[in-house]
């Protein structure tokens, strides 16, 4: 069984031409950064990140390279998502995939409908590739908080769930570590026969 002892290893990868040039610097891996370390409880976690281009071929191979060579639980993508040309990240994440998870691209568009109409435009999937989830998320960092911790009344509540609330979930069902988060930020859900004591202080 899977216990907390097991580290959470997540892939960050920024798909971006001119940031992979040093044309500019990156946002997009450290909004990710900055909101796991807010978001997730336990257990202890580490990333692997990647900045690279445009190309699909350079994309398939570092998504194949984060889950089967560095063992990583999830991977997040940020980039490439929109209808332009070189915009090909769905293509390579598709192209790499077991099993599509056609659920996390459409609660992504819901979420991102409420605060901007072009959000019609994005075409972000998420698939499973061996005991690992990938999801591709905006290049905004204000964007890809607002799609992993979803939309709040004014009391907290939460008005649209954002999308890592399923992922600890998920992530149990394809053999990973048991992901908790800190409620503030994100609340995942479990069915009660999932959920696990939460362990001694």
């Amino acid at each position: 069984m899977t216990t907390h002892a097991t580290p959470l290893v997540v892939g960050l990868v920024s798909v971006s031409d001119r940031a992979s040039k040093g044309e500019y610097k990156d946002e997009g891996i450290p909004a990710l950064k900055t909101w796991l370390a807010g978001a997730i409880a336990a257990p202890a976690w580490r990333d692997e990140t990647r900045l690279i281009a445009d190309e699909q071929p350079v994309i398939e191979a570092t998504l194949k390279a984060l889950v089967d060579e560095c063992g990583c639980h999830l991977v997040l993508t940020t980039g490439g998502t929109g209808p332009a040309p070189r915009d090909v990240t769905p293509e390579a994440t598709l192209a790499v995939a077991d099993k599509p998870m056609p659920g996390f691209g459409e609660q992504m568009r819901q979420i991102s409908l409420r605060f901007v109409p072009t959000a019609i435009l994005s075409r972000q999937v998420a698939v499973i590739r061996g005991k690992a989830l990938i999801i591709n998320l905006p290049g905004q960092p204000k964007s890809i908080r607002e799609t992993l911790e979803g939309l709040k009344d004014a009391a907290g509540k939460p008005v649209v769930h954002g999308i890592f609330a399923a992922v600890p979930y998920c992530i149990d069902l394809i053999g990973g570590p048991y992901i908790e988060t800190h409620d503030a930020v994100v609340k995942s859900f479990r069915p009660k026969s999932a959920l696990r004591p939460k362990p001694a202080p």
